[in-house]
């Protein structure tokens, strides 16, 4: 294995494992993958428990979802994973059934701006319509709810969000299920209606996180 590929490929198996020890997948339910070598995708491969992935899992397609390496069959989604890759710059992409986020997907057709942490996926969350997991459909609306944005729900299923790096996606699906949360414990209060972020806030917000944390980090 390619040195390069190796590495990714740990830090995938990494993220893959960090999904279900932050709550945001059950078993095998959701998927990770990264771009490596501009045109190659590594994936996690379907039905596999995360803590039985190693080297000689590694699981490697093209952008046209041919295997390029490994013998095991790669995620059904592979589908949204590569739509995501063929339209976008995005270095990585985290799938998963956080409860919550798959919660508010069945209520709305775009998650509230209850925080301004939307601003980090490039606004209000979109909802994609529903369709059969693995689906060509599902990909399609997928990559519509994506529009201007890095992170979206899909209808009665789940979470989609893409990074430049797994580190990013991940922490970013952490930060969707959260909202999520919020606005599920903010609208189930009696009587109560939850306040909103108007656009202008989400726009200084975004332009404030372009220059957060350390220089060079």
């Amino acid at each position: 294995m390619r040195s390069a590929w190796a590495d990714a490929w740990s830090e995938l198996v990494e993220t893959a494992r960090r999904t279900v020890a932050d709550g945001l997948v059950v078993g095998t339910s959701g998927n990770v993958s990264v771009r490596v070598d501009g045109d190659t995708v590594l994936v996690t491969p379907s039905g596999v428990p995360y803590d039985e992935l190693g080297p000689g899992e590694l699981c490697a397609v093209d952008l046209a979802g041919r295997r390029v390496a490994g013998e095991l069959v790669p995620t059904s989604e592979l589908p949204m994973h590569l739509a995501v890759y063929r339209t976008t710059g995005a270095g990585a992409v985290v799938h998963t059934h956080a409860v919550h986020a798959t919660a508010v997907s069945t209520l709305v057709d775009e998650l509230p701006a209850v925080h301004y942490m939307a601003a980090a996926l490039g606004g209000p969350v979109r909802v994609a319509p529903y369709a059969a997991y693995g689906s060509e459909e599902l990909a399609a609306g997928a990559l519509e709810a994506l529009r201007g944005r890095s992170g979206c729900l899909l209808r009665n299923h789940g979470t989609l969000v893409h990074a430049d790096t797994l580190r990013r996606a991940c922490d970013h699906t952490a930060q969707l299920e959260w909202m999520c949360r919020v606005w599920l414990a903010a609208s189930s209060v009696p009587g109560r209606t939850p306040s909103l972020l108007p656009p202008g806030e989400l726009d200084r917000v975004a332009e404030r996180l372009r220059g957060y944390g350390q220089p060079g980090g």
